[in-house]
């Protein structure tokens, strides 16, 4: 690396990156659009984007080492996964000399922290940071990747070795445990793109827009054997009608129509329990663009008996 790389102003980059990241997951969620990475923000009077159209591993004009590493959504040309321990990233290319790869040799060499995107489908990414590069594996033309925690490291006194106020094995326990979460959280977020888009990002029961106040809810639990997270197990929800759903206030006959607790239905209220739950019932479900996203019939006939049997 160049001996004119500048420690002081690119720790200000990164983490005036990481202070726009963290408002931008505040509005928008930690799925971001592609194009909101593109335009990213404006640090000192420079622009700084934090992604390429064409690479995965992405370093501004103003810095020496990359800003962020990206996996492409599911199909795309780089297999970047996960082990029990951490991210394997792909070098760019075959050449382990490429200058991106010895950016990311770089960033490892002196600890620098990076954003990690994970591609959830096409023009959206779960962001992640910071994360660190762990581990180098020319052979199998592969880095580790390991997440940290953002409030521990900001507290954390770092000295040219990597050391800090806390010891070697703890800060690898600390890292093996957020990566760990952000796995779960990948997975999470993955169900619920998958599901929302099949559902035309509405509610299946009222046909509510607003994507924040959206979930994926599962028809049978991930907890269970038959609860994957496949679109088929999958309803996109209102956060009101996703709690009085798992709280079968509702359910859903196996040929899509939608059901209201005897008592629920008979209860007296004000205008909220008459317009968004009593409504609905013996109303039809508002099913996926697709037939091949449906609900499974299977599911929707176990989920149904648990409902009659709260009645």
């Amino acid at each position: 690396m160049s001996t004119l790389f500048d420690h002081n102003f690119d720790t200000r980059v990164r983490q005036a990156t990481f202070s726009w990241l963290e408002q931008a997951v505040a509005v928008h969620g930690d799925v971001l659009e592609r194009s909101t990475l593109m335009d990213g923000f404006v640090f000192e009077g420079q622009r700084v984007h934090l992604v390429s159209p064409q690479q995965g591993i992405f370093k501004p004009r103003m810095l020496k080492i990359p800003l962020s590493i990206l996996t492409a959504p599911p199909g795309g040309p780089y297999e970047d996964k996960f082990t029990s321990r951490h991210l394997h990233y792909r070098y760019r290319g075959k050449d382990v000399d490429h200058p991106d790869n010895r950016g990311l040799r770089d960033a490892k060499r002196f600890g620098i922290p990076l954003v990690y995107f994970h591609g959830l489908m096409k023009g959206r990414y779960l962001a992640v940071w910071p994360v660190f590069i762990v581990g180098d594996d020319p052979a199998g033309l592969t880095f580790h990747v390991a997440v940290d925690d953002a409030a521990v490291l900001a507290t954390q006194v770092a000295v040219e070795d990597g050391r800090g106020l806390i010891g070697d094995d703890m800060m690898e326990g600390r890292r093996l445990y957020a990566t760990t979460i952000v796995k779960r959280r990948i997975h999470q977020r993955a169900f619920r793109e998958r599901v929302l888009e099949a559902y035309r990002r509405q509610c299946s029961f009222c046909r509510f827009r607003h994507e924040e106040l959206l979930d994926a809810a599962h028809i049978i639990p991930d907890s269970e054997p038959e609860g994957d997270a496949s679109v088929q197990n999958g309803l996109s929800l209102c956060r009101l009608h996703h709690a009085a759903f798992d709280r079968h206030f509702l359910g859903i006959r196996p040929d899509g129509i939608i059901q209201v607790r005897q008592d629920i239905l008979e209860e007296e209220d004000g205008p909220t329990l008459k317009h968004a739950i009593q409504a609905l019932h013996n109303q039809p479900l508002h099913r996926p663009r697709s037939v091949i996203f449906a609900p499974s019939q299977h599911r929707l006939e176990m989920r149904y008996e648990r409902f009659l049997h709260q009645e």
